[in-house]
Formats: structure tokens, C-alpha cells, sequence
């Protein structure tokens, strides 16, 4: 290379960007002053020790392989040792940014003595303190693939706990530096919430398995950036075409996956480690002469397109609903204008607002539809109806998009056949304290998953289906005004076979509520949309009114409960496993029930009891009960709030003020949410049964039908043609697990129903006779409630308290004939389902699987008023 081609390559002098802002973390990526940073990075080293123990190149090699790399549209440096200050300056003067490696004893046992962890902490301080906090370092790395063995032979905690030591360690040399740690797939299991970002080492041979684990490592690491710290191909054993196609695609499904770059291992053959040259591995870009190989070429055309090659990109239509949005709507808006897509449309709908929403919306370029208010999903359908794309994308009007948004949606839908594709949404960081607290407390919008890349639910503020999709479901359904739409809509999509789908670099950011009664007035109108929902999806509800997720809820402010399941890791035989990943036990039912809004009603009972001891003195030993019932909701709200990240909040009496409220919201938000339940018949005690109440049947326990066929048919189709007839009718059903031995059962109430077993007589010719046993049941809480107001009068009767008495007995009476009705409702609803199996099929019945209840779903939905 000759000197004039490499003057035409640097960037700038050095004394111009020293001038210029370090990298910062936004969201999922890196961020350079206000433009994203990608790494298109490449390993350098380690060497072979010089004379003096200097582990790099002399500078003029240095200068010659920066000024390759820059030519190549390499931007980045990963070296694994803290690097001279000549290569420093040359990273600066080719505009190339250096990932720093701090390395120590690592794969020692490093905390036996702990003079050698304290000496450990202190030489990190140096080698950080003698960088100087040069313009060129990108970041820090305070380890390297700790091994697998060494994490295991102290456990996750103890390793956690020192890295986060290493971690405070460099931010006291250098607090605006960036500091993470490269970990692999033998210890992902790690958590390590206060890194700034994320880096794994992923070798990994084939697209399916890597598109695979880079959509679980975002899901691991939530809302922060992932960075591949090494990918490569050894060319020695694999050939170098198969490394330069290797890397190519690679790199490809990096970017397009959302990662904020990658560091391809190494830049050349050269590699020295443990005291020897390493000559049976070829991972260089070049060869040890600095000849390139298939590779480089390879490398610097993904580079020069990344993140995203100019393919066709499909048409979009962005819907943006409002409902007396004028407050945020601009954000909304600017963030529209500012997106990097090349082919796509805005429309406004405005859905009956009185506030000046339409003077900031003639403001901007896009397509404006006012109507009469008419609600949430009129107005969605509307834009439906106008769209021209062939994907339409819902924002809310309290939300603003990454510039990428539609990029990486467009990637998820042309990679896939998937009817929605859904991603995160994201608090901003300068909304103010009380709306940080909220994006830290339940009841925001989450998204559910039921793998690492498909979704049950993705909410309505980050969400876009294909056009036809919504068009043949119906679009929005009416009846949800203000909430719940996007669940229902989730629910019917993936009702017709279709998939939905989640892509972790497609986010939003969503302002929080900023105050405390805009937050209760919301909550409350999520248990209106709840109580909707379970009227139109009751086999979606348990018994108690609550949602059974089939998936795995993600977000933050998830109230947990106190037992929470144990962790196991998968280390594999002798800790032989090259994944060894988290596996959680779910908590048992119990650990769930102080999540539940009717705890707080069971408050109230223990509350009202505790008075009337007052003329009652037995009565006292409610107190104490109460005393625990609210221990425990408030350890749980408290235990969740601490959670919250505060790492950006200054000052110990503001942080205890943040920690108060939001154990504050943890409280409130059940509170609220019960509220809007009651209010519109989302209670325990509510009756879901088309049956008919027959006093004539109250005693009749049991019950046998039989029904003769001509035709041969599997019990599971029969069994399902009966649940379809069920659900159709809103009863609530359920089937029969593993161990039970029963098919199906109905139940109008929490406290009673009835089950059913179907068995099946073969006479030949395909004929059979189908029966049908059905039974009366009663809940375990309703044996606790009779049994509880059967010892109160027995206690009132040694008190004398007979009026007392009289009062309870007459409540279990009335308690026992509630129950009565109940069943006979319930033996009806079977008994008229099973009939149905003799009338024609209309319909294919629905494969309903109900599962382990998940009480903490969050909903979110703009400014639409919620009443």
C-alpha cells in the first residue's frame, strides 16, 4: 500500500476527534453523538512478545494493517490485552475504534485468597488508569469466557458478585467508558444486569442455529445491545472459500438480527497464546504475510452494506390512532418523519378529539382521517381500510420509533411467513422520575413468547400484520373502545393456524404515565378490558377470572412472587455441555395467589372480622391473619421494586424516594385493576353457563348418557367436538391433564362444577356406542369456606353467641345451595354438550390447551380515555 493511498483513508486529524463525544448506549444500540454505531469490527492479536514484552506489532506493521482494515470498511479493533499508545493513536488517526481487553488470572481459581482478588481489582485500576481515557477506546472488556468449570466451582453468585467488583472498578478510572464482558454459550447462564451491553462469542455453523441463538441471547440480555465478540471459520481445515461464504452470511444475519455489530476472529492467521505460536488455525482474514485471502473480500462487502443491503423492501403503511393525543403526538410524529425506510406511508387517525390534535398534525406530510369517536378499534379499522401497503404498522400516539423500526419489521416479515410480527417497547430515560417508576411497575405493555421468536401476544403500541391477514380475521373487533383489542386480535390471528412473530431490534420508545392518578385511571381501565376479554375468550380464564398465557411474559415491572422457582442450570454430565443454560420451576399455585387482585378482597374480609371483634372477641384471630396478608404483598411489591434500574439516578434520598413509590405502584396497581374487574362482572363469583337451573336435579350427583353411531370416530374427536360446543356456548372448560381421569370439565363458578368421562363400546362395522359419565364437584375453597363457617358456629355456640350462630349457619346454607345450583348448571352444560355430538358437525372444534395460570398481565394503549 502506498503512502498516498493511506493519507486518503484517514478520517481526520487526531486533535479533531478528540473533540468529539464518546460512544453511549440508546436503547438496543450504541450510539455515536445522535447516529447509530455499528461495529464492523475485527480481532487483532495476540502476538508474539517482542524483546520487551510488548504483545503487538512494531508501528509501521500497525499502521499498515489499520490503513487495510480502513480501506476495507473496517471500523472497529478487538485487541485482548490493553494495547500501547502507538496503536491507540494509529486506531485514532484511521478512525478506528478499540475494544480493550483487560485480562487476568481468569482461568485460575482467582477468589481462593483474597489478597489475589483485591490484586486482581487494583492492576485492573491501572492498566484502565494508564489508557488515559484515550479518544479511541470504544470499550472495556473485564473478562474473556471465564471457563465453564471455574463458574461452576464457585457458583453463579459469587461470580456475578466479583464481575460486577471488575465492573465498578473501571467506572471509578473512566465513568463515562463503556464496560462489559465477553461471555459464551457454556456460561450465558450468568446474569449481569450492570453491564452497559452485552457481548458473546458464538461459533456456530449453520443460519438455523445461529438466527436461533442470537434471538434467545436478546431475549437473555432484555433491553440492552448485543454485540458478537468473535465469529470466525478456521480456513485451514474448512478451506478459505468456505470461510469467506461462511462469514459472509453470517455477518448478514447479524445485522439483520439486531445486533449492534461484530468482531469476525481475526483479522490475521498470526495468533500467539499460552507461550506459542498457533500454526494449526487459520481464522485470519489475511494470511501470516498479510495477503488476504476470499475472506476479506467477502467481509468488506457485508461491511460496506451494513446493517441493512439495498433489497426490495415491501410497502408499509403506519397507522397512528388518537384519541386527544396533542401531547405526545408530536414526538410520534418527528420520529415518523426521521425513519430510514424508503417506501412507506403515515396515517393519522383522528378519532374525535377536542383538543388542538389537528393543527399539530397539518403540520406533517401524512394522510389525516377524522372521525366521530367511536373508539380504539374503529379507529384502527379505519386505517386498516385506507391503507395502500401490504404490511400495516400500528404506533400509538404516546410512542415514537428507532429510525431502523421498519427496516428490521420488513427483514422479519420477508424472512418469514408470519401473519404480525411484534417487537419491544422501550421507556425514554427523560421522561421524569414519576414515569421512570411506572415503566419499573406492573400493569405496561409486555410482550408474550412462546418461543424465542414466536409471540402470543404483542401489544398495540409496537405491532404490524399483514394487510390480508386483518382483513380475513375482521380486523379490530368494536367492543374494545380503549383496551384489550390486540390481545383479542393475537388470539384470532393464531386461531386460524397462523403464526405471529418477534424481532428484538424493532422497538419503540413508549412514554410511561407521568403521574400517579393517570396511572390508577389507566389500570382501571385495563380491568375493563379484561372483563371484556374473558366474556368473548373464557376458555382463557381460570377459574379466579385470570389469563393462562401459553408463553412466557417479558418486560419490566413484573410483580413476582416471594417463592420464586428454583434456578437450575443445565451444566451437562461433569459440566460437559457446550449450552448450558437457565431452567426455572415454576412457583407452586400458592406462591401465586398474593399476586392476585381478589387478595386484596380476602384483605377486606380479614379487615371487617377484625372489627367485629369488637363484639366478638374470638373474632381477634383474624388480626393476625391480616397482619401476614399484607406482609406478604408488601415484601413482594418491595422485593420487585428493588429490581428497578436506578444506576442513572443521583442521590440517596431520590433513590429511596423512587424505591418508595414504586413499591407504592406495585401496591396500587392490583388495587386498580380489581376495581375495573368488579366493576364490569370479572369477579370469582361470576357464572359462565348456558345451562339451565334445575331444582328438580340439585341432588342428582351423577349422570350417565349414551348416544348410538353408525360411523367410527376417535374419542379425541369426539372429546373435542364436545369442548367445541362448550366454549361456543361460554362455558368455561377444561380438559383433563396426564394424571386425571377425566376427560372434561365445566364450571360455571370458582367454587363448584362438574366433570365427564367419555369411554367407547366397538360392535363391529365400524359402529359403536359412545358414553358419557358426568359428576358434581366442589372446589377445595369452597370445602375451606364451608368448613370455616361450620367451626365460627361451632366457636359461637361455646360462646353463647347463638345470634351469632344463627348467622353463620344461615350463610352456609345459603353458601351450600349457591354450590347446589351451580353444579346442576354445570351437569346441564355437559349434559346438553354431549347431545350435540348427535346433531351435524358444523364446525372444527378448537384445540384449546389451558395451562399454568400467569397472573401479571400488562397492557398499554396511548392516550385513549379509558372509561
Amino acid at each position: 500500500m502506498t503512502q498516498e493511498s493511506t493519507r486518503e483513508i484517514r478520517t481526520a486529524e487526531p486533535c479533531e476527534i478528540e473533540t468529539q463525544e464518546r460512544i453511549h448506549v440508546k436503547g438496543k444500540f450504541l450510539m455515536w453523538g445522535n447516529e447509530k454505531f455499528y461495529l464492523k469490527g475485527v480481532t487483532y492479536g495476540t502476538f508474539c512478545p517482542d524483546a520487551d514484552g510488548n504483545q503487538y506489532p512494531p508501528a509501521e506493521v500497525v499502521d499498515i494493517d489499520f490503513a487495510a482494515m480502513a480501506d476495507n470498511g473496517i471500523n472497529s479493533v478487538r485487541t485482548y490485552t490493553p494495547p500501547p499508545v502507538y496503536l491507540l493513536d494509529k486506531a485514532l488517526e484511521y478512525g478506528l475504534k478499540v475494544m480493550v481487553g483487560l485480562p487476568w488470572e481468569q482461568h485460575l481459581t482467582f477468589l481462593d485468597k483474597p489478597e489475589q482478588a483485591r490484586r486482581i481489582v487494583a492492576d485492573m485500576r491501572a492498566q484502565v488508569r494508564a489508557l488515559q481515557q484515550h479518544p479511541a477506546i470504544l470499550c472495556y472488556a473485564i473478562g474473556n469466557e471465564i471457563p465453564a468449570t471455574i463458574v461452576r466451582w464457585y457458583g453463579e453468585t459469587k461470580i456475578t458478585q466479583f464481575l460486577h467488583r471488575l465492573y465498578n472498578a473501571v467506572k471509578a478510572e473512566d465513568p463515562a467508558g463503556l464496560v462489559t464482558y465477553v461471555n459464551f454459550p457454556t456460561t450465558e447462564y450468568l446474569t449481569l444486569p450492570f453491564l452497559d451491553f452485552f457481548c458473546f462469542n458464538v461459533y456456530l455453523e449453520t443460519p438455523e442455529k445461529m438466527n436461533g441463538y442470537i434471538a434467545k441471547l436478546h431475549n437473555l440480555i432484555g433491553d440492552k445491545p448485543l454485540l458478537l465478540a468473535e465469529v470466525g471459520l478456521d480456513s485451514q481445515r474448512n478451506g478459505v472459500e468456505k470461510q469467506a461464504e461462511s462469514l459472509a452470511w453470517q455477518l448478514k444475519l447479524i445485522f439483520a438480527k439486531g445486533c449492534v455489530g461484530t468482531f469476525v476472529f481475526a483479522w490475521t492467521d498470526e495468533w500467539w497464546r499460552g507461550g506459542f505460536d498457533i500454526e494449526d488455525w487459520d481464522f485470519g482474514l489475511v494470511d501470516r504475510n498479510r495477503q488476504p485471502k476470499p475472506a476479506l473480500h467477502a467481509v468488506s462487502q457485508v461491511y460496506a452494506d451494513a446493517p441493512f443491503p439495498n433489497d426490495d423492501l415491501p410497502f408499509i403503511s403506519v397507522a397512528v390512532c388518537s384519541y386527544n393525543g396533542s401531547a405526545t403526538i408530536r414526538d410520534t410524529l418527528e420520529g415518523l418523519m426521521a425513519l430510514d425506510y424508503p417506501n412507506f406511508e403515515v396515517i393519522v387517525v383522528n378519532d374525535g378529539s377536542t383538543d388542538n390534535l389537528l393543527d399539530i398534525v397539518s403540520e406533517y406530510d401524512v394522510q389525516l382521517i377524522s372521525t366521530e369517536n367511536q373508539g380504539l378499534s374503529n379507529a384502527r379499522n379505519t386505517a386498516l381500510y385506507a391503507a395502500q401497503g401490504e404490511i400495516v404498522a400500528y404506533i400509538d400516539d404516546d410512542a415514537y420509533p428507532d429510525p431502523q423500526w421498519l427496516r428490521y419489521l420488513a427483514y422479519a416479515f420477508l424472512s418469514s411467513d408470519h401473519a404480525g410480527i411484534g417487537g419491544p417497547n422501550l421507556p425514554p430515560a427523560d421522561d421524569g422520575l414519576i414515569a421512570h417508576c411506572v415503566a419499573n411497575a406492573p400493569g405496561g405493555p409486555v410482550h408474550v413468547l412462546t418461543t424465542d421468536e414466536l409471540a402470543e401476544h404483542i401489544p398495540g403500541c409496537n405491532m404490524a400484520f399483514r394487510r390480508e391477514v386483518l382483513l380475513e380475521v375482521g380486523g379490530f373487533d368494536p367492543i374494545y373502545r380503549a383496551a384489550g383489542d390486540d390481545v383479542d386480535l393475537c388470539w384470532r390471528v393464531l386461531h386460524t393456524g397462523r403464526t405471529i412473530g418477534f424481532h428484538a431490534a424493532a422497538f419503540v420508545w413508549h412514554h410511561r404515565r407521568n403521574s400517579v392518578k393517570m396511572y390508577w385511571r389507566q389500570q382501571k381501565g385495563y380491568g375493563k378490558a379484561e372483563a371484556l376479554l374473558e366474556g368473548k375468550w373464557p376458555q382463557k380464564y381460570n377459574s379466579f377470572g385470570h389469563l393462562s398465557w401459553t408463553g412466557r411474559i417479558y418486560g419490566n415491572g413484573l410483580t413476582l412472587p416471594i417463592q420464586m422457582g428454583k434456578r437450575k442450570i443445565f451444566h451437562g454430565t461433569w459440566g460437559s455441555a457446550l449450552f448450558q443454560s437457565v431452567y426455572e420451576q415454576a412457583p407452586n399455585s400458592v406462591a401465586y395467589l398474593p399476586l392476585m387482585p381478589e387478595w386484596f378482597l380476602l384483605m377486606g374480609l380479614l379487615a371487617v372480622l377484625s372489627v367485629l371483634s369488637v363484639l366478638w372477641q374470638p373474632l381477634l384471630w383474624a388480626l393476625p391473619l391480616l397482619v401476614v396478608t399484607c406482609l406478604v404483598v408488601l415484601t413482594q411489591a418491595a422485593l420487585s421494586a428493588a429490581r428497578a434500574d436506578m444506576r442513572h439516578v443521583h442521590g440517596r434520598f431520590t433513590k429511596a424516594r423512587l424505591f418508595a413509590l414504586t413499591t407504592l405502584l406495585h401496591l396500587m396497581q392490583p388495587v386498580a385493576r380489581l376495581y375495573g374487574r368488579i366493576q364490569h362482572g370479572l369477579t370469582p363469583w361470576r357464572k359462565r353457563s348456558s345451562g339451565e337451573q334445575s331444582f328438580s336435579g340439585l341432588l342428582q350427583l351423577t349422570k350417565c348418557q349414551e348416544s348410538w353411531s353408525e360411523e367410527w370416530h376417535p374419542a379425541e374427536e369426539l372429546l373435542a367436538r364436545v369442548e367445541h360446543d362448550l366454549l361456543s356456548r361460554k362455558v368455561r372448560a377444561r380438559r383433563g391433564g396426564t394424571f386425571d381421569r377425566w376427560d372434561l370439565q365445566a364450571s360455571c363458578s370458582f367454587f363448584s362444577g362438574a366433570r365427564a368421562i367419555m369411554a367407547i363400546e366397538e360392535h363391529g362395522g365400524g359402529r359403536m356406542m359412545i358414553k358419557f359419565k358426568s359428576w358434581s364437584v366442589l372446589s377445595q375453597s369452597a370445602y375451606v369456606i364451608i368448613g370455616l363457617l361450620l367451626g365460627l358456629s361451632v366457636l359461637a355456640v361455646a360462646g353463647q353467641a347463638y345470634v351469632l350462630m344463627d348467622v353463620l349457619l344461615m350463610l352456609t346454607v345459603l353458601f351450600v345451595g349457591h354450590c347446589l345450583l351451580d353444579m346442576s348448571r354445570s351437569m346441564s352444560d355437559l349434559a346438553q354438550a354431549f347431545n350435540s355430538l348427535s346433531a351435524p358437525q358444523a364446525a372444527p372444534a378448537r384445540n384449546v390447551v389451558l395451562h399454568a395460570p400467569v397472573l401479571s398481565e400488562q397492557l398499554d394503549y396511548g392516550n385513549y380515555k379509558l372509561a
